[in-house]
């Protein structure tokens, strides 16, 4: 059987400030402009998540969509969702939240728990896309890092309360 790509969306909130330490802070209001606001802003965020799977013929379908929102809920939605990324996410104490930036930590995120998540199944996490607002859209290729072993626990536990 050919290689299916499923495609699963999902919605998280949360606020940021743009600003870095490195620059000065008009440098800062020229760069970033009123995504600078000294009190930050919020968006609702959609996140378009890849898959690439080799169907299983016996099953017709190589990852479960029940499977995939546990795992996406644990590795994404409990940690960002309603929170202050400058404040509340370990990554951005030293990188700026932007859009960009923030789909590319996510994609780390996924990409690292991914072979924890699904171990020998015919299916990889391929790339995510997330939407800041109608017109904002990043995609971000899947990278290839080892696993993380700090969060392995912690994945598989989340991963297997719905089964």
């Amino acid at each position: 059987m050919p290689d299916i790509r499923l495609v699963r969306r999902y919605r998280f909130s949360a606020s940021h400030r743009l600003h870095t330490p490195l620059l000065s802070d008009e440098e800062n209001r020229a760069v970033y402009g009123k995504c600078n606001n000294p009190y930050g802003h919020g968006h609702d965020y959609t996140l378009d998540v890849y898959v690439q799977e080799r169907v299983d013929p016996a099953r017709g379908r190589a990852v479960s969509v029940d499977a995939l929102d546990l795992f996406i809920d644990a590795v994404v939605l409990k940690p960002f969702d309603r929170r202050n990324l400058n404040v509340e996410v370990a990554e951005f104490a030293t990188l700026v939240p932007t859009t960009e930036v923030l789909a590319e930590v996510l994609a780390r995120r996924l990409a690292a728990a991914w072979p924890i998540a699904f171990a020998g199944l015919p299916a990889r996490f391929e790339k995510l896309r997330i939407w800041e607002t109608k017109r904002n859209i990043f995609e971000v290729l899947a990278p290839v890092p080892a696993p993380r072993e700090s969060h392995r626990d912690e994945i598989i536990e989340s991963c297997s309360q719905g089964s």
